[in-house]
């Protein structure tokens, strides 16, 4: 993941309005505060670096840049002293202003946050903070207003393959065009997710198939869903119960899993509207239940039943 880490905003594959934005920013000296949202492994702490990397080179990287990240103190102390006395001091030989990137900045308390709005306020003059955070509802609005917001959406599966495919050449894996898309459903628009489930599946296995890529992240595989869909709806009760025991068993799947993908499924069979509002309303009990922490066992035998009592709806009705 840090060895293909883009290192300059041209390399950069995704969300290419916001680039070109963040470049004229950059080309015309005139970048604002900025603050990059979205889920993870986006692009935005590489976005942010990129900048970095343009407006300042390597050598004046390490006086210029001061880059805090959750996993350091980032508390109120650290805003009102290092923080503080960066951003203050202007350097002697090199005009422009200095950058101070916040990783994580959903993780700083609201007192270090209240303590911030100040400081940036105060030295905008030379220096140009960049907050980057998962959730925005987790930046205070004071924060907010500040900055130029900027989110980072998942990525589109036609922006990570072909990213994914130069890395793949690179290493030299061996990867299937089912693997492939295995890969890009798996990690929902994660490219750090897609690159470590590639690494482990290729280690573990040597060849990333669909099915090597699903027993490596432990996901059920589609036919085995599709199987235990059959076996609810078509068979009795306890048949179905044991077959699905059996594959839970040598599968070693979560019933937290099965129900996530069989939701998915849901959707695509030609049920009656009042009937699969009814199965829907069933399968979010379940899954409530199992969040708080209920026997699986249990909860199979509901979903089954629940399954069970739509069929014979559909069939009543038919």
């Amino acid at each position: 993941v840090e060895k293909y880490r883009p290192q300059a905003l041209s390399e950069l594959v995704s969300h290419q309005d916001i680039l070109s934005t963040v470049q004229r920013f950059i080309s015309e000296d005139r970048l604002p505060h900025l603050l990059l949202y979205g889920p993870p492994g986006t692009g935005k702490t590489s976005t942010i670096l990129a900048c970095a990397r343009q407006l300042y080179g390597e050598r004046e990287f390490s006086s210029m840049v001061l880059e805090l990240n959750a996993s350091d103190d980032r508390g109120i102390d650290i805003v009102r002293g290092p923080i503080l006395s960066f951003a203050s001091t202007r350097t002697i030989f090199k005009k422009g202003f200095k950058l101070v990137i916040l990783d994580e900045a959903d993780a700083m308390t609201q007192d270090a946050q209240n303590a911030l709005r100040r400081v940036i306020e105060k030295f905008t003059e030379n220096t140009r903070f960049c907050l980057i955070c998962n959730y925005l509802s987790k930046i205070i609005p004071a924060l907010q207003s500040r900055c130029t917001r900027f989110r980072f959406g998942p990525l589109t599966p036609e922006l990570m393959v072909p990213r994914l495919q130069h890395i793949i050449q690179e290493e030299g894996v061996d990867v299937t065009e089912d693997g492939m898309k295995a890969l890009v459903t798996l990690s929902s628009g994660d490219m750090r997710r897609a690159l470590n489930i590639l690494q482990s599946t290729s280690m573990a296995f040597g060849k990333v198939t669909e099915e090597n890529v699903y027993t490596c992240t432990g996901h059920p595989l589609k036919s085995d869903i599709s199987n235990i869909l059959d076996w609810m709806l078509n068979q009795d009760f306890s048949t179905a119960y044991r077959k699905i025991m059996e594959l839970k068993t040598l599968k070693g799947l979560a019933l937290q899993d099965i129900l996530t993908e069989i939701h998915l499924f849901v959707h695509r069979i030609d049920f009656p509207p009042s009937i699969r509002i009814q199965l829907l309303i069933k399968l979010a009990d379940i899954e409530y239940r199992l969040a708080a922490g209920t026997s699986e066992k249990i909860q199979l035998s509901s979903l089954i039943a629940a399954f069970q009592v739509t069929r014979d709806l559909v069939v009543a009705e038919a």
